[in-house]
């Protein structure tokens, strides 16, 4: 940003002061605009200068005021670093407070990762179906139905399939009877 400078005309003053009277303008019929040329053997046109200021001094009803100050604009510098002892304790309880806060969030992965483990193996223990014994005389079954299936106008042909089916069937009725003594 650059340095700005507020002039004041003398005619702006004036009506100022005179805040009590409005001023009348007259109409200005606006003038034809006319290009200004500079011309090899003539001197350059004088740009119009900017309007005279007065003194705040002269003008009636003003109050005096000194001409205005302008300051760089710049950041503030930071704070310098307190050496009180009460500020250099809180420092060391706060550092205190940040270990501990690390310890236990690492204490909590480690639980967490502990519970996670014995829920997993409880679940597994839990829903896990035991051992199933097979079921005894499957084969001697399969072929007693599927000789009724084939024979199914003369059932009497599969008297030896259903003997075999028969003599299985006792013998598991009688290791398991056997197991349970």
């Amino acid at each position: 940003m650059g340095d700005y400078t507020i002039q004041i005309s003398t005619k702006l003053i004036d009506q100022l002061a005179r805040d009590d009277e409005k001023v009348k303008r007259k109409a200005r019929k606006p003038k034809p605009k006319k290009k200004p040329t500079v011309q090899p053997h003539e001197e350059p046109l004088e740009f119009p200068r900017e309007p005279k200021t007065t003194s705040l001094a002269t003008a009636p009803g003003w109050p005096l005021q000194p001409p205005p100050m302008f300051l760089p604009v710049t950041p503030s510098p930071p704070p310098p670093p307190a050496t009180m002892p009460e500020v250099e304790a809180i420092r060391s309880v706060l550092k205190e407070s940040e270990a501990l806060l690390k310890k236990l969030e690492n204490q909590e992965t480690g639980a967490r990762q502990e519970l996670s483990k014995r829920a997993k193996e409880l679940h597994d223990k839990e829903f896990k179906l035991p051992y199933q014994k097979p079921m005894p005389c499957t084969q001697e079954r399969a072929g007693c139905l599927e000789c009724y299936k084939t024979n199914a106008k003369d059932p009497l042909k599969c008297a030896e399939a259903v003997k075999r089916f028969e003599a299985c069937a006792l013998m598991a009725i009688k290791s398991t009877a056997a197991k349970a003594d």
